[in-house]
């Protein structure tokens, strides 16, 4: 951990000699399970890079990982927003993701946030895991959302299979497209009548607090990624590095480039990408990017000269971003 976190720092410090990089006005330590690291290397971290004043720092934790003098040491080091991967409050599926924190960890690890200080606290959760049910699931955003430590931020995704995983070898417990739709909508449900308004597709937040950072990538803002496997953007070019802990290391120890790719966007890829990514959020599309040919009762609503996805359409959207008019 040691020499990684030494790695990222000799990256941050390439990046800001070599190319001129402007101060952050958000950092987000995540990607992994970086709250593994000690506090003293979070800090390091977060302290090697330039920001701008009330910069958002977030960092990603595992409630299993959490405790008051970890946040409190955050804390002094500038982190100013926590993302707890709770997951679930179901124990059957907590231990179907193979997840090591018990269901009850919630409003603790929730508690000990809070009182550390942190700006906002965010939490993420999955549905559609291995013995859930449409109850289970409800119980678990009302304990999260209902608790008198209740977040500022929640994002909910649906389970996806990777190949080569044991989910993924494991048919009978693949998650049923059905079943995500329906707890998508109890998700919505049971997050707006809490106060808690969506923004994008699998994020909600209460006024003001949503993810600064989160927000620059859906509207194709700039980006430096550091660590393996950390993707970057500037002005339609895209990069990202070698995909191995140990082979980074390598690199960054030997002087060389840890680049392992990237692309270039021409302007027609670039605006049909700004219109994808603003499908999902709750900004929408102008009129104008809409087909003539297809049907878009109860899939879309007008908010001025825009077109914003109903919870219908949010159920959809990876089909209708395909069909999206870029206009030249």
């Amino acid at each position: 951990m040691d020499s990684y976190v030494r790695a990222c720092i000799e990256e941050i410090r390439i990046a800001r000699v070599g190319e001129e990089t402007p101060l952050a006005t958000s950092v987000f330590v995540g990607g992994g399970t970086p709250s593994r690291l000690s506090p003293e290397l979070i800090e390091a971290l977060v302290r090697a890079v330039p920001s701008v004043p009330g910069v958002e720092v977030t960092v990603e934790c595992n409630p299993e990982d959490a405790s008051s003098a970890t946040f409190d040491r955050w804390r002094t080091a500038g982190v100013t927003r926590v993302s707890l991967g709770l997951q679930s409050t179901d124990p059957r599926v907590l231990a179907g993701l193979g997840r090591r924190h018990g269901p009850a960890s919630a409003e603790p690890v929730l508690a000990q946030a809070w009182a550390a200080g942190f700006d906002s606290v965010s939490v993420d959760l999955i549905f559609g895991g291995p013995g859930e049910t449409d109850d289970s699931w409800a119980r678990t955003l009302i304990a999260v959302v209902g608790s008198p430590y209740a977040p500022t931020h929640v994002s909910a995704y649906a389970l996806t299979v990777e190949p080569g995983t044991p989910l993924g070898a494991d048919e009978e417990r693949h998650p049923d497209d059905d079943e995500q739709a329906r707890r998508y909508e109890i998700a919505e449900e049971i997050l707006s009548g809490a106060g808690y308004r969506w923004y994008e597709v699998s994020s909600w937040a209460k006024p003001g607090y949503e993810c600064r950072h989160n927000q620059l990538y859906w509207t194709q803002g700039d980006y430096r990624g550091i660590g393996c496997a950390a993707h970057s953007h500037r002005a339609g070019r895209r990069w990202w590095n070698v995909r191995t802990p140990d082979r980074y290391v390598r690199l960054i120890e030997s002087g060389d480039s840890v680049v392992a790719g990237e692309e270039v966007l021409d302007p027609g890829r670039r605006a049909f990408e700004a219109l994808a990514m603003g499908l999902r959020t709750a900004r929408g599309v102008p009129h104008s990017a809409l087909p003539d040919d297809l049907d878009l009762t109860g899939i879309f609503e007008r908010s001025g000269d825009r077109a914003v996805l109903t919870v219908r359409g949010r159920l959809l959207a990876n089909d209708i971003a395909a069909r999206l008019l870029v206009n030249s």
